[in-house]
């Protein structure tokens, strides 16, 4: 028995029931459908506004981090007023207040293979608005292990994709990706940047798609990635076949339960959480700022972008982008002793163990990045 409309609910949704492909009978099923979003950052935020304003009559929100000024460039669900708030308390009251009429519950935690099941119970339909493999590859195998669909979207710079897996009746993301890419090789937002509007397009998509599947209406991209560049404003759609071999929805699955899958993609998939390092690797801010001082020999790599040292950089530093340090290594001398840094500190973890495999014997990583330097050493250095 679907649910009923009250009049207020009949007013504020009355342009979607002069639709004959929603109506009356479609609104009520937007009011009983059930959908948990996992992640209210740039995805998250269109994703949360539109499902919230279309009557999606149950939304569950998950995610483990705090408002950061950095985030308002693009995560437009927040505001300056929510900076340092829980993102899931800040993204339910502003659903609750574009929309009175729905249930939006709140889960503040990393989603992973120990709360999953959990946390997605009862839900009909999951979204990714993550920027992590770890996570993608945890929904597909929940979505698939349960027999649900799985809205899919992914932002870098200034491209986007969009699909919807669902092993029922097409590909999953396995077939899609069977394996993930090399740690590193596809830094996230936080390391490479995001055009700001970009979640706005790929989000309001996964939306659509959302809807679509409540409603049963039109032609959901089940069997299609979509592709989005907003420099040419281009759209291609590329059709993905299920992969007979593949390891969960194929007939001979090897995965048949929820694994560790930061292991599994050699990536963690909380942002804050750290590579695992030890004080051989690793030098905090003010001990390398103490041997600068006193004229030990270190090479010094900042593997950050060109484009990032407008904004800040530190002296002796020579630039190696990390995308280009397997081809620049060999400019570099094994034995002598080097430290490299990024933003924040990941990329260089990253390049420490490359580094290492390749024969160099005393490398460290700026712990934090030339971020961790600002806050610590030189204030006048600007953090971005």
């Amino acid at each position: 028995m679907l649910p009923a409309l009250s009049q207020d609910e009949i007013l504020r949704y009355s342009r979607h029931l002069m639709i004959p492909e929603v109506g009356l009978a479609g609104q009520r099923k937007l009011k009983a459908a059930s959908v948990l979003l996992v992640g209210t950052g740039g995805l998250g935020s269109p994703i949360a506004l539109y499902l919230a304003a279309a009557g999606i009559g149950h939304i569950g929100l998950v995610d483990y981090d705090v408002v950061d000024v950095s985030n308002l460039q693009r995560q437009i669900i927040h505001g300056s007023a929510q900076v340092g708030k829980l993102k899931v308390e800040s993204a339910r009251a502003r659903m609750l207040d574009l929309n009175p009429y729905i249930q939006v519950d709140t889960f503040n935690e990393v989603f992973s293979s120990d709360n999953a099941e959990r946390i997605a119970s009862g839900y009909d339909i999951l979204v990714d608005g993550t920027d992590n493999f770890p996570t993608r590859y945890l929904i597909n195998d929940l979505c698939v292990l349960t027999g649900r669909p799985y809205v899919y979207g992914s932002i870098f710079r200034f491209e986007g994709q969009v699909s919807v897996f669902d092993a029922r009746r097409g590909p999953c993301y396995r077939c899609l990706f069977p394996e993930p890419p090399p740690p590193g090789s596809v830094p996230s937002c936080s390391v490479a940047g995001v055009f700001g509007v970009l979640p706005g397009t790929i989000g309001s998509m996964q939306a659509t798609e959302t809807i679509k599947l409540i409603l049963g209406i039109g032609t959901p991209l089940v069997g299609k990635l979509l592709l989005y560049d907003a420099l040419d404003a281009s759209l291609q759609s590329i059709n993905v076949r299920k992969n007979p071999n593949c390891v969960i929805c194929g007939p001979q699955p090897t995965v048949t339960h929820l694994i560790d899958y930061e292991d599994f993609c050699g990536v963690p998939a909380n942002d804050h959480a750290e590579l695992h390092s030890n004080s051989e690797t690793e030098i905090n801010p003010h001990d390398l700022a103490e041997r600068l001082r006193k004229g030990d020999p270190i090479r010094l790599i900042d593997l950050r972008d060109p484009v990032e040292m407008q904004i800040s950089s530190l002296p002796g530093a020579e630039n190696i982008p990390f995308h280009l340090l397997p081809q620049e290594m060999g400019k570099l001398d094994t034995n002598q002793e080097i430290v490299v840094f990024c933003h924040v500190g990941l990329l260089s973890a990253y390049a420490v163990r490359i580094l290492q495999e390749a024969g160099f014997h005393d490398v460290k990583n700026l712990r934090g990045g030339i971020n961790a330097w600002a806050k610590e050493v030189d204030p006048q250095v600007l953090r971005y």
